[in-house]
C-alpha cells in the first residue's frame, strides 16, 4: 500500500483488535504506537487498516489521532498562531513572577495559591509542531509555523493531576490563559 496516510496510532500499550465488531472473534492484538488508518466507524467500534493492507476491529475510543498540517497558503486571521502564543507567554510570565515573589518570601503560600486559581495554559513545541491550548475556544490547537488550525476539543482540559476546576475556561477575568 504505498499511499498509506495513518490518521491514527495504537495506543501506547497497545490494543486488542477482534475480526469483526464482535468481542466473539478476537484477532491479533496491535503493537504499541502502530500507525493505522481509520476506515469505518460503527459505535464505539472502529475499523482500521494497517500499512501492509491488513483490516480489523477495535475500540476506537482508544486510538490516539494524529494531526495533519494544512497545505501551503497565507495565514488567514483565525490562523495566525501569534495572538495566542502572545497570551500563552502573558499567562507564563504572570506565573513566573507570582513564582518569584513565593520563592523570595514576599508572598505566602496561601496567597500563591489564591493569585494563580484559575491561571492556565497548554503548550508542547517539537520542533516545528506545536499544539497549544485556547482556553477561549475550549479546544488544542495544532501549528506547524505557517498556521493555526482546530485539533482537538479541550472539553475537561486541567482535570486529573493537576486537581484544577472541570471548566478551564472560567479564568479569574474571563481571559485566555
Amino acid at each position: 500500500m504505498t499511499d498509506f496516510e495513518p490518521t491514527h496510532v495504537v495506543p501506547p500499550g497497545g490494543l486488542p483488535s477482534w475480526a469483526a465488531p464482535d468481542p466473539g472473534r478476537p484477532a491479533a492484538r496491535l503493537d504499541p504506537l502502530l500507525p493505522v488508518r481509520l476506515t469505518e466507524l460503527r459505535g464505539d467500534w472502529a475499523r482500521v487498516a494497517c500499512a501492509n493492507g491488513w483490516q480489523t476491529w477495535l475500540d476506537g475510543r482508544l486510538l490516539l489521532g494524529l494531526p495533519h498540517p494544512p497545505e501551503g497558503g497565507e495565514l488567514t486571521a483565525g490562523e495566525d498562531p501569534r495572538p495566542l502564543l502572545a497570551r500563552l507567554q502573558a499567562a507564563l510570565a504572570e506565573y513566573r513572577a507570582l513564582l518569584d515573589e513565593l520563592a523570595e518570601g514576599r508572598l505566602t503560600a496561601a496567597a500563591f495559591a489564591e493569585r494563580t486559581a484559575g491561571l492556565r495554559l497548554g503548550a508542547v513545541l517539537d520542533g516545528t509542531d506545536a499544539w497549544l491550548l485556547d482556553l477561549a475556544e475550549r479546544r488544542w490547537t495544532y501549528c506547524d509555523g505557517r498556521r493555526l488550525v482546530p485539533y482537538a476539543d479541550a472539553g475537561q482540559a486541567g482535570d486529573g493531576a493537576a486537581g484544577h476546576a472541570a471548566d478551564p475556561a472560567a479564568g479569574r477575568d474571563g481571559a485566555d490563559r
